[in-house]
């Protein structure tokens, strides 16, 4: 009985002993590796501090910073995080002024990826390896559009170098490991964690954000993210902060996005990215049910450019594209970078839903930066307009003019606009009303069928309501031609008067010649 009792609390305090094993262990696991210097150490001769120097005249005394656009969740707390010095001086007095940011080599010839927003309008590029070498640089090819920048030095030796990971096999809660100059004081080496994953923070149009937070600061910029295999699988970017410094919130360009265009700008100096020629919004959960679709996804096509891509296959204004060269697009965010990966003058199958039915069209794909540069270098036409405007009562509570000059004085519609009906006046309560539509909107499409004076309009919506729709999809743009597209339900909406405010041009004093 003795023996019984001996052998059963031994085992139990085998048991105890495993247990507590297990339990000192887990704390140890949690907090991550024990040490990252094996890691560190070949990789720190490979990343470099990148100084810039530029002449300025005016208001400040510092480097272009990058910014975010208006409206973006973000702007308030968003920072360039490179280092600078300014006193907020008016004088017109030319100012050799001088940031600092980070770099990494990734081609023992003399190869450095930093970010762009670090070498903007820079006269000197100047990089400073671990050892204390100085190197000049010359900017090979840059883009604003991910804050990416390629730079070539010219060693008497070959680097040290780095190489791309694969950022789309991190996980969150994966270890990273971050390296760089932070506050100019060379290099330095924080650890952290994926916090998160496709963050967009409205920075540009290819947001997908690696979230960490390992500690970065003004300085870091253009640095690299690590993984613990001593791999580039991130470009630090980017921090939310109300001080300046980390609070465990900062942003890194993915390898995924940095590989191609890093590629494009060592074989061109600029990108090449595919254009469907489409401009897009996200498909509400309103949208989609006015589309008969089952849950919202896609990408809701608001415009089509007359000589792009996506026109010339057939892609129409309120059509979803659901598919793009076989990959599906679950959210609007996800074509721009779809179709920015894809060669340009390629053939790419494109499903469509139009009119509750998938079709697939095949777009053959221009090149985004080509269509910006006639973009920019076209000059609006002229669109003839009636000397007076003609202001008629319309439905769905809305009171429309035609495009005419004195409705362009009258609303600001710049000359972006050149075709459409302007609603002149919305009536209070109404459906209209609450999606927001106001004075000086231009209703441009109608159910996908364009219309050009308010008895389009009318005659538009009369025949849909007679086919037993309940809803209508119209096409607007604002006055510098911005494009939205609505949903308005078709029951009774409250009247306007019978006799429309007219529309008065406006008077604005002459500008100064």
């Amino acid at each position: 009985m003795a023996d019984v009792s001996f052998q059963r609390a031994r085992s139990v305090i085998a048991v105890a002993a495993a247990l507590a094993a297990t339990l000192i262990c887990l704390p140890a696991a949690a907090r991550g590796p024990q040490s990252v210097a094996d890691v560190a150490a070949p990789l720190l001769e490979a990343v470099v501090n990148v100084s810039t120097a530029q002449t300025v005249t005016g208001a400040r005394s510092g480097a272009p910073e990058p910014t975010l656009p208006d409206g973006s969740p973000f702007e308030e707390f968003f920072n360039d995080f490179f280092d600078h010095n300014g006193d907020g001086s008016t004088d017109n007095v030319p100012q050799r002024i001088q940031s600092l940011g980070s770099g990494f080599v990734i081609d023992p010839s003399g190869l450095i990826v930093t970010n762009n927003h670090v070498i903007e309008g820079a006269d000197e590029i100047t990089t400073t390896f671990a050892d204390g070498t100085k190197l000049t640089a010359k900017l090979i090819g840059h883009d604003d559009k991910t804050d990416l920048a390629l730079l070539r030095v010219k060693p008497d030796k070959p680097l040290s170098a780095v190489k791309f990971g694969d950022s789309t096999k991190l996980r969150v809660g994966d270890w990273v490991m971050a390296i760089g100059n932070p506050f100019g004081l060379g290099g330095t080496v924080t650890l952290g964690i994926v916090s998160a994953r496709n963050r967009d923070i409205n920075a540009g149009p290819y947001d997908d954000f690696i979230q960490t937070d390992a500690a970065i600061n003004r300085g870091n910029s253009g640095g690299p993210l690590f993984n613990l295999d001593g791999e580039v699988i991130g470009i630090n970017t980017a921090i939310i902060s109300p001080t300046g410094g980390s609070i465990g919130i900062g942003f890194a360009v993915p390898s995924e996005i940095a590989i191609g265009v890093i590629d494009q700008l060592r074989q061109f100096g600029e990108t090449r990215r595919g254009w469907l020629g489409v401009h897009i919004q996200e498909v509400t959960d309103e949208i989609a049910q006015g589309l008969a679709m089952s849950a919202p996804r896609g990408a809701l096509v608001a415009g089509v450019d007359d000589n792009g891509p996506a026109a010339a296959a057939g892609i129409k204004t309120g059509d979803v594209i659901l598919d793009f060269d076989g990959k599906t697009v679950d959210a609007m965010h996800d074509l721009p970078r779809m179709v920015a990966d894809q060669a340009v003058g390629k053939a790419v199958p494109v499903v469509v839903l139009r009119d509750g039915k998938e079709r697939t069209v095949t777009v053959t794909l221009g090149r985004l930066e080509a269509a910006e540069k006639v973009a920019t270098a076209e000059q609006p036409s002229e669109t003839p307009n009636p000397a007076e405007p003609r202001v008629v009562a319309g439905p769905l509570g809305l009171s429309l003019a035609d495009l005419s000059p004195v409705a362009r004085d009258k609303f600001g519609i710049t000359d972006k606009v050149t075709r459409g009906v302007v609603v002149a006046d919305v009536a209070p309560g109404s459906t209209a009303a609450e999606k927001r539509l106001q004075p000086g909107d231009i209703i441009v499409e109608i159910a996908q069928e364009p219309v050009a004076t308010p008895d389009d309009v009318n005659k538009r919506v009369a025949a849909l309501k007679k086919d037993g729709r309940r809803s209508v999809q119209m096409v607007l743009e604002n006055q510098d031609g911005n494009v939205r597209v609505v949903n308005l339900t078709l029951d009774e909406m409250p009247a306007l008067p019978d006799v429309a405010p007219p529309v008065e041009p406006q008077v604005v004093p002459e500008p100064p010649q």
